[in-house]
């Protein structure tokens, strides 16, 4: 699936803390900045663990403030590992 994270989700470690969270959880993808201050992500694994992803998504790290999580479906190639992808 393919998230994107709405919110004070920029300068606050999300992305490492995405990185850590969906290696832990064995997911493959990318995490990355959008210009216009969400966070998109890319998770790829069990279903369970894809879920999981997103609960723990809405919370995010500890100074973070989510106001908005949307979950769309995805075909994308996430790659071998999890990765950290440029802003766009």
């Amino acid at each position: 699936v393919r998230a994107v994270i709405k919110g004070r989700v920029q300068g606050v470690f999300y992305r490492i803390w995405t990185i850590e969270n969906a290696t832990q959880l064995g997911l493959k993808g990318w995490v990355r900045n959008r210009k216009d201050g969400s966070v998109e992500a890319l998770f790829s694994g069990s279903p369970d663990s894809v879920q999981e992803m997103e609960q723990r998504c809405r919370r995010g790290p500890p100074a973070a403030m989510v106001t908005g999580l949307e979950v769309f479906p995805s075909n994308d190639d996430p790659g071998t590992g999890f990765e950290k992808k440029p802003t766009i």
